[in-house]
């Protein structure tokens, strides 16, 4: 175990506490990588991941999907959560929204999933409500389309 030195930093979150973040952030972006290239793979569109660190220190990123049905939806939520468990032993902390399927939320702890309908998409405008947030390229997160 490593010890880790205080920050002279004034930001917080520049050595985040592993009580916080207990698989540090790398971690987080494996699975919201692992999340988004999920949700590519079952025909979501516009895949957005957002790095959401220096606002909020119980989330690392956020990782938004646009979806076309409720059937659609579901598929990407069910197969997401079976990829996470699968790949990286990860389980689900919550899950919001599933039965009403216009923003299904996925809370893995320090990356939550949402996924949304176009129209709920373009109502709540998480984008823009997390606009400090910086977007995570998704080539630089080894995610591409199939």
């Amino acid at each position: 175990m490593t010890n880790q030195q205080p920050s002279n930093s004034a930001d917080p979150m520049a050595t985040p506490s592993r009580s916080v973040r207990p698989h540090g952030v790398e971690g987080s972006r494996k699975l919201a990588s692992t999340a988004a290239q999920v949700a590519l793979d079952n025909k979501s569109t516009d895949v957005t991941v957002i790095d959401v660190c220096g606002q909020s220190s119980e989330f690392d990123l956020f990782v938004l999907a646009t979806g076309q049905s409720r059937r659609q939806l579901h598929a990407i939520s069910d197969q997401i959560e079976a990829a996470l468990k699968k790949e990286l032993g990860e389980t689900r902390l919550g899950v919001e929204g599933y039965d009403e399927s216009r923003w299904i939320v996925l809370d893995y702890g320090n990356v939550v999933v949402h996924l949304f309908d176009e129209e709920t998409r373009e109502y709540y405008d998480l984008e823009s409500l997390w606009a400090d947030g910086t977007t995570i390229e998704l080539a630089d997160l080894g995610v591409s389309a199939s």
